[in-house]
């Protein structure tokens, strides 16, 4: 079996899901004695290759070309349905990132195919390969067969798995496709800013907070844990802060090792954003609230006690 791994990379440095992606890849690739092939497409590759070598492709393919500046999702999608028919693949995963959504979709609209979106895990058992992922909300986890190929699957971030092997034959090649797509403008977030979608802790702020000045105390809470900050819908609907920060269903899905939910109720649709979280820790200070149930940890207190007492405990002890 060929998998296809499209490896996320902007001025030469690799999204951190990406690598979880090609660990994935690799484990499933050595149950079944299969080939996994890295695909870098974009300016810089060979730089990002280097950091990729070693994560689990066999071989790293770099396509580069005028339509694949700034990683128009289109030209990306082009050159991976080429790789994949050059190499009579099987498979193609990446990482669910919002860009990696993208993608993955257009290149099954390509190939005539479906997406196993989101998925938690990938495995093979004897000669069936099946998948994980959340349904309802978070509620539940649903396992699923593959049944037809070719198969396009994508990882949510950090549930795949990061491997160290032997370095990857890596290849440059020139871009095959041309994309009609050009984007006219770039707006970049602000610097230094963790993405939401690969951080490993998030700390998130709901209405609680009362005030939309009072989020430095998460802020600076997260810089302490070296976080990202998050936010309920309620919170950007009313301005405090921009919807990149939006955790929940018309936001952002995030599964990180440790979500800190402060002063948020826990509505349906926040929930169905980060209830995959590993460790969930939420600090309200109405017991009855929703996001109780599905928290690892609660508190129930007044966050502006709480969130002081926390940062001079960690100070302590990181300090």
């Amino acid at each position: 079996m060929k998998i296809i791994v499209w490896i996320e990379a902007r001025n030469g440095q690799i999204k951190a899901p990406s690598l979880e992606a090609l660990g994935s890849a690799r484990n499933l690739a050595e149950s079944g004695s299969g080939e996994v092939i890295g695909v870098i497409c974009g300016p810089s590759g060979a730089k990002a290759a280097h950091s990729a070598s070693t994560a689990g492709a066999h071989r790293i393919i770099i396509r580069d070309g005028e339509s694949l500046n700034d990683a128009i999702a289109d030209g990306i999608a082009d050159e991976l349905v080429a790789i994949f028919r050059e190499e009579s693949a099987d498979m193609v995963i990446c990482a669910a990132t919002s860009t990696g959504k993208e993608v993955i979709a257009l290149t099954a609209g390509t190939l005539g195919t479906s997406v196993a979106a989101d998925c938690t895990s990938i495995t093979r058992r004897e000669d069936v390969i099946e998948i994980e992922r959340p349904i309802y909300a978070g509620k539940a986890l649903m396992q699923q067969k593959i049944c037809q190929f070719p198969a396009l699957v994508s990882i949510r971030p950090n549930y795949g798995e990061r491997l160290e092997r032997e370095a990857a034959t890596v290849i440059e090649q020139a871009a095959t496709t041309g994309s009609s797509v050009r984007r006219t403008g770039f707006k970049r977030g602000t610097v230094g800013k963790i993405d939401l979608a690969e951080a490993e802790i998030i700390v998130s702020g709901g209405r609680g907070l009362k005030d939309p000045a009072n989020f430095v105390l998460l802020e600076e809470l997260a810089e302490l844990l070296q976080a990202a900050v998050g936010a309920s819908r309620a919170v950007v609907d009313a301005g405090w802060r921009p919807h990149s920060d939006q955790v929940g269903q018309t936001g952002k899905t995030v599964s990180p090792k440790l979500y800190i939910a402060v002063g948020i109720s826990g509505a349906i649709q926040h929930l169905a954003g980060m209830s995959s979280s590993r460790t969930i820790v939420a600090i309200n200070k109405d017991p009855n609230a929703p996001i109780f149930k599905v928290a690892t940890y609660g508190v129930v207190g007044d966050l502006f006690e709480v969130i002081p007492r926390l940062q001079a405990q960690l100070k302590s002890v990181l300090q």
